[in-house]
């Protein structure tokens, strides 16, 4: 029976969808700007990278093919010759936001049709009242933050003070979140998950999405380091997904990084968790050598969206692109007869564009695997066709939102 593994590489995008005019995006373009930058020298730097964008292993599968499908321009550095090897084209997102757990909802089958709650760019940026709820609850004595801000900088900016005072860091996003960032060992990590476990009920009248709790480690602005312990409380997806339905079936589904959070613990019966894109794409061998037939991998590597994206640093996006290309040969030599590989991105997050958001994007959407002839698979009206697919390659049911490009 074949297995599937499905690699989300987090704010891949190929270019501004047909709607990104609505969100802001238009002429946005995760793959073409950083290409670009690389083609002209403003991808260099010393010691990471130099020169055009080099990714021959995902070019050969079709991504150079799927970039100009989605923008209708070539994508410099990506100029494979000949009909690509793998399953190549693009997906549009339907769903009413440019977040993570809409493009992985979608991604597995169920769009998210409503609007999420947001926090206005104010400060402060969290109602009075909900703030004054949580700090009654958890027994706190205020918060620091209150604000919009890149975890990094908040972190470096009112770490200390945090450690002083033992006040945990509030902060938001562009996305429908709140998040926590708290000091492991002076404040505790149990101690941050149950106030994030307080958080997400009180949040939930605002319609949010996820609360996340970011702990971190040192003892100074200079040593804060962010780890590998984060955890999302997300709300449930308004109907069965993709998991379910393989759970259902007797399946089982592996969760790398912070996918079995995304679901709300949901139709994930293994979990691997790992720190970086490495790690992770460690643990999705290993998920490779554990997984039995009919099984699923569902993978997310967020480096290129924690890391790079939101952080505007376009020499550092393409070194890790260029790290996981030359480490993608190791995945595809895992693979049994019968096995499907599938390369996507749940939104986009261009390392050139205003501000440090997602950008609303199409996404690569990439398949390989053994005995699997390449082909053009176009683009699809729907990120629910990514998960569609691996439903039909699996034998389960499909599902309503999407269909199969198999």
């Amino acid at each position: 029976m074949p297995r599937a593994i499905l690699c989300v590489l987090d704010s891949f995008g190929i270019g501004g969808a047909a709607d990104a005019a609505d969100f802001g995006d238009a002429g946005s373009d995760t793959l073409g700007h950083i290409a670009a930058r690389c083609a002209n020298g403003e991808g260099d730097k010393d010691g990471l990278r130099s020169g055009p964008l080099h990714v021959p292993n995902m070019d050969r599968l079709g991504l150079g093919a799927a970039g100009k499908l989605s923008t209708g321009r070539d994508v410099p550095g990506l100029d494979f010759a000949g009909e690509p090897a793998g399953l190549w084209g693009y997906a549009a997102e339907v769903s009413n936001g440019k977040d993570t757990p809409s493009g992985h909802w979608e991604i597995a089958g169920v769009p998210v049709r409503f609007d999420w709650g947001y926090f206005p760019e104010t400060i402060p940026t969290f109602p009075d009242e909900l703030i004054a709820k949580i700090s009654e609850k958890a027994g706190l004595d205020g918060v620091l933050g209150n604000k919009h801000a890149s975890g990094t900088v908040i972190i470096a900016e009112l770490g200390e003070e945090h450690v002083r005072t033992g006040k945990p860091i509030f902060y938001t996003s562009a996305d429908s979140v709140i998040q926590i960032a708290a000091h492991e060992e002076h404040y505790g990590l149990d101690k941050l998950y149950e106030l994030c476990e307080i958080t997400r009920e009180l949040a939930d009248p605002y319609n949010i999405g996820r609360v996340i709790a970011r702990p971190f480690v040192g003892e100074s602005s200079d040593t804060f380091e962010r780890t590998a312990n984060r955890r999302d409380y997300s709300v449930l997806p308004p109907e069965p997904t993709l998991l379910d339905r393989l759970t259902a079936a007797g399946r089982t589904v592996y969760g790398i990084g912070k996918i079995s959070d995304i679901f709300a613990h949901q139709g994930v019966a293994k979990v691997l968790k790992g720190a970086g894109n490495d790690q992770l794409f460690d643990k999705t061998l290993e998920a490779m050598d554990l997984a039995g037939d009919g099984d699923m991998i569902f993978a997310n590597f967020i480096d290129f969206d924690s890391l790079y994206g939101h952080r505007r640093d376009v020499p550092g996006y393409a070194a890790a692109l260029e790290h996981f290309d030359r480490r993608l040969p190791e995945m595809v030599g895992k693979m049994r007869e019968g096995d499907i590989l599938i390369l996507t991105a749940d939104h986009g997050c261009d390392p050139t564009w205003k501000g440090t958001d997602h950008t609303r994007e199409n996404v690569p959407v990439i398949a390989t695997g053994p005995g699997i002839a390449g082909r053009g698979v176009g683009g699809r009206k729907t990120y629910a066709d990514i998960g569609e697919s691996i439903a039909d390659h699996l034998g389960v049911s499909v599902g309503p939102n999407g269909s199969s490009f198999l």
